[in-house]
């Protein structure tokens, strides 16, 4: 039979018609809050299913619809049928509220600081791939979770190992501690291995060694026939980086602890003497305390990295980055001995007792005195605008908003009163700050160890009822650390994630303590620097520490789902019931005192771009306090995450300074430990 043309060309017509891909995209702006976009897709013509390749991570590739998105923010999306036909679109959510415009401008400054912060120089030289791939895919046991009170039974293996298995095959017969059965199915194609023998316990949560191993609810791996990337929902490889930063602040520690001879090691004692107050002349210049420098420090740092940022990191690298945290605030200990000493060689005193000092006066009079005048005043101004930043926003807004979020949750009363919440902590803050360094310092002398104190018994309690787990949670630490899964990272991955975290939570090398340090009484500034390696041990080695073997104790670290302050909470909650009330409330003063701390060092940031002037310290301090109560009432999302990113950029100009002063450090600490031997320093005389 002949067709006409006429119907041919009909019958083309529609077959083109029906390849077409037609994608219409809704954009919904639900409410004035930030982060909660949503775009909506509707696709016709082409052939089905389709697959949407979202450039937001999290929204997977089966899915039309992406949410948590950030307003003001382009969005691309591409979408392509059964035959390989594909349209991209980009979209984005029109702002409707201050707060989401602020956030939105913000979002590609964090983007473009943390392409800095962030960067992988061993990516970008093709030494490292970063791509993370599973070599097998482990099988876990049916209705386990981190929670589970059960006991399961590998019954039946219903293929032999060594067999090759496809994805959706049955492969074994698992029970409960009711009786009753469950079948567990392949997740993958590749061949099967054995971890548990048949008739043999899989999990029995009653079992503590099952609690605190990693992957104790396994019960099967199967080996792909080729190694597999892991992805993000939207389809992207999952990538563990190298960030430049974690790598210019762990080299330098680790330079300056190797050009000092190992003073974090050979310093310790003297320092514990030092901040004890053996030493501490009356008479020496400066405005507080050995002791008290130390602990308006320690306050900087201490707090919600050490309560949240450790369960990030044992949630991502497992227990083994707890190991490496520990390496990592060993070396930090180098970094503060050095910065410290020259914020207290450099400082300048007034007639009327104020001092002036850190990284600014070290960075622009220390390399002017190596005929780098210019250098020295670029790296001194880059400090002192960082540290302003850092202050109102890592230093402040961050920690009012987080320890109002943490708070809320716990008191359900201040749920919407985040404003009231904010004047509030103002008012208190600025009780402390207007009276300056030394009503800082007695403040900090007296909450810091209040507040560590109570962290730490809480910790050593759950430790203590908890003890028989010591042997499997070092285990899983040592193991974790050197031996981890490809789900974590591999070595690199966990190293990392423990590094990072340590690096971000003590500070070592950003050269924010040198200003608090740099008011203490003391004629030898090697002095000061002993006394501040001891942060970086507070911090670290004992803090973060501590929060992660309540992590590991409680097996809380294998929890999923569940990250930050809320994880540490359910840790210490498991086994004392109403301990999370009192860690709200520590959250709170681990947030104040690094607020009244960070007010310092913003205040002398400010004062060495806009004059030493009493007048100009006051400006500051009013500013400081206003954005306390925005941080606390206001959800402001990116704007606080690059703050929170310029504390760390503060390292830069500070690092390369201490590396070009570093041989003088070592001159004054070879002077000092002479005058220490030979008897030479002020001592205090035994009563």
């Amino acid at each position: 039979m002949k067709l006409s043309p006429f119907f041919i060309l009909i019958f083309f017509s529609v077959s083109m018609v029906s390849q077409d891909l037609d994608v219409k995209g809704k954009t919904i702006n639900p409410s004035d809050n930030i982060n909660d976009g949503v775009i909506q897709l509707e696709v016709e013509g082409g052939t089905p299913p389709y697959t949407y390749k979202w450039s937001n991570q999290q929204t997977p590739l089966t899915s039309n619809t992406a949410s948590g998105l950030v307003e003001g923010v382009p969005y691309t999306v591409t979408v392509s049928d059964n035959s390989g036909i594909s349209v991209t679109n980009e979209y984005t959510i029109e702002t409707q509220s201050i707060t989401e415009i602020f956030n939105g401008n913000m979002a590609p400054a964090v983007s473009a600081l943390g392409s800095v912060l962030f960067w992988d120089p061993f990516e970008a030289t093709g030494i490292y791939d970063p791509v993370v791939y599973a070599d097998v895919k482990l099988i876990a046991t049916p209705g386990w979770s981190a929670t589970v009170d059960d006991r399961f039974v590998l019954k039946q293996w219903l293929v032999e190992e060594g067999a090759h298995v496809v994805k959706g095959q049955e492969i074994a017969l698992v029970s409960s501690r009711d009786g009753s059965l469950d079948t567990v199915s392949s997740l993958a194609d590749g061949k099967l291995k054995y971890l548990v023998g048949e008739g043999k316990v899989i999990y029995n949560s009653d079992n503590k060694e099952h609690v605190i191993e990693q992957g104790a609810h396994y019960l099967a791996e199967v080996e792909y026939d080729t190694p597999e990337i892991i992805r993000h929902p939207n389809g992207d490889p999952v990538t563990k980086n190298i960030p430049f930063i974690v790598i210019w602040l762990v080299l330098g520690a680790t330079f300056f602890t190797i050009r000092m001879g190992f003073i974090n090691i050979r310093g310790f004692r003297h320092s514990i003497s030092l901040a004890k107050g053996k030493y501490d002349d009356p008479d020496a210049p400066g405005q507080v305390t050995h002791f008290q420098a130390l602990a308006t420090a320690v306050s900087g740092t201490v707090g919600l990295g050490n309560i949240a940022g450790v369960a990030v990191a044992v949630s991502l690298g497992g227990a083994g980055a707890t190991f490496w945290m520990i390496v990592c605030g060993l070396l930090g200990m180098s970094s503060k001995f050095v910065e410290c000493t020259l914020g207290v060689k450099y400082r300048d005193i007034l007639p009327d007792g104020r001092v002036f000092g850190g990284p600014m006066n070290y960075l622009r009079y220390g390399l002017e005195k190596r005929n780098m005048k210019g250098f020295g005043k670029v790296l001194a101004g880059l400090f002192a605008v960082l540290a302003v930043g850092a202050s109102f926003g890592g230093g402040n807004m961050f920690q009012a908003n987080q320890s109002f979020e943490q708070l809320a949750g716990q008191f359900s009363m201040l749920e919407g009163n985040g404003f009231w919440f904010g004047v509030i902590t103002a008012i208190l803050v600025g009780v402390v700050i207007i009276g300056g360094i030394q009503s800082i310092a007695k403040v900090t002398g007296k909450v810091v160890p209040i507040m560590a104190s109570i962290y730490i018994i809480a910790a050593l309690a759950v430790i203590i009822v908890n003890i028989e787990n010591i042997g499997p949670a070092f285990s899983a630490i040592i193991d974790g650390a050197f031996s981890p899964s490809a789900l974590k990272g591999g070595v690199i991955g966990v190293l990392v994630v423990g590094f990072q975290r340590a690096a971000f939570s003590n500070e070592a090398g950003v050269g924010s303590a040198a200003i608090a340090h740099s008011t203490a009484k003391t004629n030898n500034p090697p002095s000061e620097g002993f006394v501040a390696l001891l942060e970086p041990f507070i911090d670290t080695v004992v803090v973060c520490t501590l929060t992660a073997l309540v992590l590991i104790f409680t097996g809380m670290h294998e929890v999923e789902g569940m990250a930050g302050a809320q994880l540490t909470s359910d840790a210490f909650g498991s086994v004392i019931s109403w301990f999370p009330y009192v860690l709200g409330i520590a959250v709170f003063l681990f947030a104040f005192s690094t607020m009244i701390s960070w007010s310092y060092y913003g205040m002398r940031a400010w004062t060495y771009l806009f004059g030493k002037s009493k007048r100009s310290e006051m400006l500051y301090k009013i500013l400081f306090l206003v954005f306390v109560v925005v941080g606390a009432s206001v959800s402001l999302g990116a704007v606080l995450d690059f703050s929170d990113m310029m504390i760390l950029a503060m390292s830069f100009p500070n690092i390369i300074g201490l590396y070009i002063m570093s041989g003088e450090v070592k001159g004054d600490l070879r002077e000092y430990w002479t005058k220490l031997k030979n008897n030479q320093l002020y001592k205090k005389q035994k009563s």
